[in-house]
């Protein structure tokens, strides 16, 4: 009779728990993490709304521009793309020294800890898209093995490139001569309203870490967004 009453309460358990957590974090509005912060110029809108009976104005954030680039299967890429979508985005350029190999593979290891969320994206932009065609961006992608069809290598054209890495992404890209180039080694965290959420050096451990636990916080966030069950 006790093992039966065991089982019971057991299963209450199962069934109650995740609809408890799911209503403190949406119903109160309540996690144990901070809110990540919104990067780039900010403006206050002539537009508001109240909240708790106060008037608060609208502010616009920097958002990623519009852009159309190519991915290393030949197919055309651009910011609609990555409609509701959250977006890691990383610079490289396939011949260049050690750095770019330790940014990469720290990046697929955040495709695979993420590959079965379809949420969530992620891109490694050339920035040198004279000699990284399609065919070399495709020998090199799938040197990482990549666990997920979202990982995409991106090539496109050069000013483009690097007017969206230092207008939008808000990084550097320049070229100095054929074989170097002054670039960011920082991951950016991109959310679903194209507005940049975090970055992180990308041959760093600890921001690795870092940027692993801030996708899931973006996550959750994204999800309280549409209402969605977030079990």
């Amino acid at each position: 009779m006790a093992a039966i009453a065991k089982k019971i309460v057991i299963l209450v358990l199962i069934l109650a728990v995740p609809g408890f957590l799911y209503y403190l974090l949406t119903a109160k509005g309540k996690n144990r993490y901070k809110p990540l912060a919104i990067y780039g110029q900010k403006i206050v809108a002539k537009t508001g709304h109240k909240f708790h009976g106060k008037y608060i104005p609208d502010t616009i954030y920097h958002q990623l521009p519009a852009f159309k680039l190519t991915a290393q299967d030949g197919k055309p890429v651009s910011d609609s793309t990555f409609k509701g979508k959250i977006m890691v985005t990383g610079f490289f350029y396939t011949h260049c020294p050690a750095v770019c190999s330790t940014i990469n593979r720290n990046m697929s290891y955040l495709v695979d800890t993420y590959r079965k969320n379809k949420m969530v994206y992620f891109t490694s932009i050339t920035v040198d898209p004279q000699r990284d065609s399609v065919s070399v961006l495709k020998k090199y992608a799938d040197s990482f093995k990549p666990a997920s069809n979202r990982w995409l290598f991106l090539t496109g054209d050069t000013s483009s490139i690097y007017s969206l890495a230092r207008k939008g992404f808000l990084v550097n890209a320049i070229k100095e001569s054929d074989d170097d180039f002054i670039y960011s080694d920082n991951l950016v965290l991109i959310d679903s309203e194209k507005r940049i959420r975090g970055y992180y050096k990308g041959a760093n451990t600890n921001d690795i870490n870092r940027l692993t636990d801030e996708i899931k916080v973006l996550i959750a966030e994204e999800l309280r967004k549409v209402d969605k069950p977030l079990y």
